[in-house]
């Protein structure tokens, strides 16, 4: 978990040294990318930032929420590698599911968001089944699930983008990592998590 942070800053750091014009365009999520046969940018826009500030708010989500998530998994080798496996896999559905909504959108899509909201299902399916992933209508699921529901029903109405200078937050893809992460971290624990 605290590689997975690690993994966030260090890249973003590297990102904030290079020419931005020449970063985003071919490395953040877009339709346009996926079109050019670019499909590397579901994985690669979820080491994109676009601030500090942005970085730093996922990060803070990584180790409130990776950690239920990497203890299920385990810390044996497998269990490590189920944990990126699914870190991977739910931040890339979570870009796919933005364009799913909005297929001819423009926007670039950068940051973990979809990934760290991923963590946050699964975290609650873990304290539903107190340590293993539990029913995905346990109350923790539903309760924080509505709450993040309310919060980013608010940030789409409002437009509120607290810490990123006035750049749009891609709601959509927050509340699709939510479900994913509900949805998988069951069977991605039985699959990787050590017999």
């Amino acid at each position: 978990m605290t590689a997975l942070v690690g993994a966030l800053l260090v890249a973003y750091g590297l990102q904030s040294l290079l020419p931005q014009e020449q970063i985003l365009p071919r490395w953040a999520f877009s339709g346009a990318s996926l079109r050019a046969g670019h499909w590397e940018v579901t994985l690669s826009a979820i080491f994109l930032h676009g601030s500090w500030a942005h970085v730093l708010m996922n990060a803070g989500g990584a180790l409130a929420f990776a950690t239920p998530v990497a203890r299920c998994f385990g810390p044996a080798g497998r269990g490590v590698a189920g944990f990126f496996v699914f870190y991977l896999l739910c931040g890339a559905l979570a870009n796919l599911a933005h364009l799913a909504i909005d297929p001819e959108g423009t926007s670039l899509l950068v940051g973990a968001s979809g990934a760290i909201s991923a963590m946050m299902g699964a975290s609650a399916c873990i304290v539903g089944g107190r340590g293993r992933p539990g029913s995905i209508f346990s109350p923790p699921v539903l309760s924080l699930g509505g709450g993040w529901l309310a919060v980013n029903l608010l940030v789409a109405v409002l437009g509120l983008a607290p810490g990123l200078g006035g750049g749009a937050i891609a709601w959509d893809v927050h509340l699709a990592g939510f479900v994913i992460g509900v949805l998988l971290i069951g069977p991605l624990v039985r699959l990787f998590a050590p017999r």
